[in-house]
This record gives C-alpha cells, structure tokens and sequence, in this order.
C-alpha cells in the first residue's frame, strides 16, 4: 500500500529546465521513454495502490507532445482523489477545447508577475502579461477550482498586493513561496525575498491564521481571508524529513523535505530532487502493473526507513 500522503507529480522531467539547456548546451534532459499511455499506466497503479493525489508539473506540462492523451485519458479520481495542473497559464486558452475534457479537480496557475516589466524580468520572455491573465480566465471558464501559486522576488515584490488583490477578487486561493535556491536558479539566488511582508500585510486583513508543517515538505502558513484560503510557504518553519534524510550527504542543501514522489519522462521515480542515485528505473515494471505498485510502494518503503 502506497502512503497516499505522497502526492506524484508527473511531467516533463524536471531534471534539466529549459532555460538552463538555452544556456549551456551541454546539460540536456533525460531522454523521452514514455509515451501518454505509459503515464496513464504508472497513474492508474500507484493510484490504485492507495496513492490519492497527483500533480501535472514540467516546465510547462501543455507543452508537452503527450499532455492532450495524458490528461483527457485519466480515470476519476475518486471520492478522496485530485487531479492538478499546474501551469504557467499562457497556454490554457489555446488547449481550452480539449481541457475541458480532462477531469482535472484543480488547475493552479503560476503567477509570479502582474505586469510586462516583471514578466519580462522574471521569465524573458516577450509575452506580455494578459496572456498568463487570459490563461487564468479561461481556465476559470471551465473548472471550478483555479488557484494561483506566486514565487516572492525582488522583481515582484512591488505587486504583491495586486496579485493578492487580483485572487481575493475573483475568490482563488494563492500561495506564496519564498524563493529557495536550487542547483537551477543559482543565478536568481539574489531575487530572493523573504515572507515577512506578505505576512504582515495578510495579518492586517485577518486573524485566521494556522501554522501546519508535518507532512507538508516546508512549513506553512495558512490565512483565510473572507473564505478565501492563502499559503505562504516559510522556510523559518522547518521542513518534514524520513529516515533517509537522517544521513543523506546533501541534507545541508535539502530545499524541501519529502514532499513527493517524481515521476518521469525517461521512466524514473525518485523521492528527492537532489538525490538521484535514489531514482527508480520503472520502465520494467509497465506491463504488470501490479508489480509496478509494489515496486514504487516498496521504494517509498525503504526511503521513509533510510534503507536504500
């Protein structure tokens, strides 16, 4: 049995982002093994081995060549199940037809701007800023549950309460993020603000407040604003870890804590970005997914114990 506090995000892979393979040739990702029916197979064993949540991350997961036959093929997801994409929203128009199809229970939208000068800043990208906020009002169009995730910069940090604004307006949850440094945004490093401000600010608005940190990766923060649910994910709050993180090398640089496991295009799992000597090779197991659950269930097992 599957721990099903363990969300699965699967995506492009996010071994290798596209903006750093732009700057330096010579890191590529993963080579592709999975086609869409390979997705739906590892999504429909673990989830029937008791996992719940599933996450559609990338890079950009409506990029990608197998996302229509991922997503509009998933089965329902159950009373106790959820289905989210998340996405950076300039695409969701164009794909509207074909999402409405998908039983997606939530889409969350990353909105780390609210003007071109900051999403050309943050993204570089010439795109300007009504494409990200069409994505949003279309996929409002036709979900239910749109949520919005924003990363804390210094580029962006004169619009937070606009964005805040903007989502209390339209009664979507947000969640705020302080930037943590990774082995891919070492040159944003310096971007970084921390979550004071907003805190203040969301403290000035209501005094619903609760504090929640195990099991959740990083410890957060959550308000209700008018009904209106609000995160911020606090790094000062301490992170959940398992008994493989008791001796991990890497510890020190540990972002997160275990949070998820990650399912890729080159068909690996692992139970930690840093770490991927931990990476399960699941291509093997595609044609009896019995034995897939067994081996991820098994896998999470062992990590959890800080036996692998």
């Amino acid at each position: 049995m599957i721990n099903n506090r363990v969300p699965t995000f699967l995506g492009e892979g996010p071994d290798i982002p596209p903006p750093l393979t732009r700057r330096d040739r010579t890191q590529q990702p993963r080579i592709r093994h999975y086609g869409g029916a390979d997705f739906l197979t590892v999504i429909n064993a673990v989830m029937e081995a008791g996992l719940k949540r599933v996450f559609f991350t990338g890079g950009e997961p409506l990029t990608s060549p197998v996302a229509r036959d991922v997503l509009t093929g998933l089965r329902p997801s159950g009373a106790n199940g959820s289905y989210t994409l998340i996405t950076n929203g300039t695409r969701v128009r164009t794909h509207q037809a074909w999402l409405s199809e998908a039983p997606l229970d939530t889409v969350k939208v990353s909105l780390h701007y609210f003007s071109d000068e900051s999403f050309k800043a943050i993204a570089g990208t010439r795109m300007g800023i009504d494409c990200v906020l069409d994505g949003i009002e279309a996929a409002r169009e036709i979900f239910n549950n749109v949520e919005l995730n924003c990363l804390l910069q210094k580029e962006n940090a004169h619009e937070i309460r606009d964005i805040l604004t903007f989502a209390l307006d339209r009664r979507m949850p947000v969640q705020f993020i302080e930037l943590v440094g990774t082995d891919f945004n070492l040159d944003r490093a310096a971007s970084a603000v921390p979550a004071e401000d907003v805190i203040r600010h969301l403290r000035t608005l209501t005094s619903d407040e609760r504090i929640e940190v195990t099991g959740v990766g990083q410890g957060r923060r959550i308000f209700r604003v008018d009904g209106v649910e609000i995160e911020v994910i606090h790094r000062d709050l301490g992170r959940h870890h398992v008994g493989q993180c008791g001796t991990c090398p890497v510890r020190p640089r540990c972002v997160e804590g275990l949070w998820a496991l990650r399912a890729d295009h080159a068909g690996g799992l692992q139970p930690c970005l840093l770490r991927d000597d931990l990476r399960l090779d699941i291509k093997q197991f595609l044609d009896d997914p019995a034995r897939l659950a067994d081996a991820v269930a098994g896998h999470i097992a062992g990590f959890t114990e800080g036996i692998l």
